[in-house]
């Protein structure tokens, strides 16, 4: 009878229990197989990528700001928190030892459980004990926790040299913005000394007769235009000023006095196609992936508490009533035994939790794939930036080359007396737009020099991450 008794219980356990069936992730991962265009070798940048164009004041702003900038402070605060949650969750897989002292002075009840003498006694209940425990995970919630630990971990470490690169990045474009700026004040510098010699020659042409006071006050009004654009590009050099100043954690006096020149950086091999070595070659993308692998372990070890938890207890210490024989042989007490628990009716909270874990591990798998093709899509928009502006300068140039040669022959006609000043204002105007274009255009080549070395993955190397 006592077995069938046994079986019943047995049978109506495991029928109750709760079970997690149907309930598992369904989005998967994207492969590097199914985004890559072709399997061409690329030279990957160095973490120093920025040397590349030889500016030593470029060099010491990146490794200032690398050193102080509250962004990074920030990542490395994160990095270490998950550091933090990494030993705390190794720690939780070891044994405990506890240790406990009690010392209560009461007054026994007479109609209680108490027997004479001690009954109606006023004395104190004394405990000296130490007790200890150790899960014993069959079932694996503890290692899936500290996978997701780990996980968590390198996430941090990546996201911490994505912030790196992302700000080094930044400085090396707004140092190479700043310098398109004061070449383009260079260019209009130029040009308003150009027309304080054209309204001198206006002016001695008029006195000679050969232009009426139309042309001159056409040449002198040319002179206040070109100083109010002289103006308006001192305003954005100093906002740029003021930008890179705040990347570098600093001042606006740190870089008040700051005027770089465009610097000609090593030409990037341009990659004809992307291949699929820039999944681990790109801090945002290895955080994604560190990711997707701590929502897996989540969703492991929210599997497991459907399982048994068992848990190996032991207690070794004195007990006794008053304390004279507190510490005689005969009040030792000690024990040693396991305790198991199984869920069997919880109203659906395990249920509830596994369905939140599976859908956190979708989300980061969503995620991941989204970053994964962000990437492949950044590195080919900078290719092509690259690439085109390498042909709009040689455009540019050509263009320039006829202009000036037009601007040219126009001033020794006018000097000549055989051409008007608008023919000159005009051509030299042609001169002045085209200097500006290719301004931007080497402005535009540098940024995206960098931009180009950023979607690379900046140097950074996933195999390198702390563990």
């Amino acid at each position: 009878m006592s077995v069938r008794v046994t079986a019943c219980g047995c049978a109506l356990l495991l029928v109750g229990c709760a079970n997690f069936k149907g309930i598992a992730p369904v989005v998967r991962e994207l492969t590097p197989a199914q985004l890559d265009a072709g399997a061409t070798a690329v030279q990957w940048p160095r973490d120093d990528w920025w040397k590349q164009f030889d500016d030593p004041v470029l060099d010491a702003f990146i490794e200032r700001a690398l050193a102080g900038n509250p962004q990074l402070n920030a990542a490395r605060a994160r990095l270490a928190q998950a550091q933090a949650a990494i030993a705390a969750t190794g720690a939780a897989r070891g044994p405990r030892v506890d240790a406990q002292a009690e010392s209560t002075r009461q007054r026994f009840n007479e109609n209680y459980i108490y027997p004479p003498p001690i009954a109606g006694r006023i004395d104190s209940i004394n405990s000296l004990q130490q007790t200890g425990s150790q899960e014993l995970d069959f079932f694996g919630r503890r290692r899936a926790a500290l996978r997701a630990a780990l996980s968590r971990g390198r996430t941090a470490a990546a996201e911490s040299q994505a912030a790196r690169v992302l700000l080094a990045a930044a400085v090396a474009r707004s140092y190479m913005q700043l310098a398109g700026l004061v070449e383009t004040r260079a260019v209009l510098n130029e040009t308003q000394v150009q027309r304080e010699r054209i309204l001198e020659l206006a002016r001695a042409r008029v006195q000679s007769g050969l232009d009426t006071q139309v042309e001159l006050r056409q040449a002198e009004g040319a002179l206040p235009s070109i100083r109010g654009q002289i103006e308006a590009v001192e305003e954005q050099i100093k906002l740029a000023r003021h930008a890179l100043a705040a990347l570098l954690g600093a001042g606006p006096d740190a870089t008040r006095d700051l005027a770089p020149r465009l610097a000609e950086a090593q030409s990037p091999v341009l990659p004809p196609a992307i291949p699929a070595e820039l999944i681990g070659r790109r801090a945002d993308v290895s955080a994604a992936r560190w990711r997707v692998e701590a929502a897996a372990a989540d969703v492991d070890a929210a599997r497991a508490q459907f399982y048994p938890n068992v848990n190996l207890l032991a207690f070794a210490g004195y007990q006794s009533l008053g304390f004279a024989q507190w510490f005689d042989a005969g009040s030792r007490t000690m024990g040693i035994g396991p305790a198991v628990s199984l869920p069997v009716f919880d109203a659906g909270r395990l249920r509830a939790n596994l369905r939140g874990k599976a859908a956190d591990a979708d989300a980061a798998v969503a995620d991941y794939n989204a970053t994964l093709i962000g990437a492949v899509r950044d590195v080919a928009d900078q290719i092509a930036s690259l690439e085109s502006l390498a042909l709009q300068a040689r455009e540019q140039r050509a263009a320039l080359s006829a202009v000036q040669s037009a601007y040219d022959l126009a001033m020794l006609r006018y000097r000549a007396g055989l051409g008007s000043y608008l023919t000159v204002l005009a051509a030299e105007t042609s001169v002045l737009a085209e200097r500006r274009d290719g301004a931007d255009i080497e402005t535009r080549r540098a940024v995206a020099a960098v931009d180009l070395m950023r979607s690379l993955g900046g140097g950074f190397d996933d195999r390198m991450s702390p563990e």
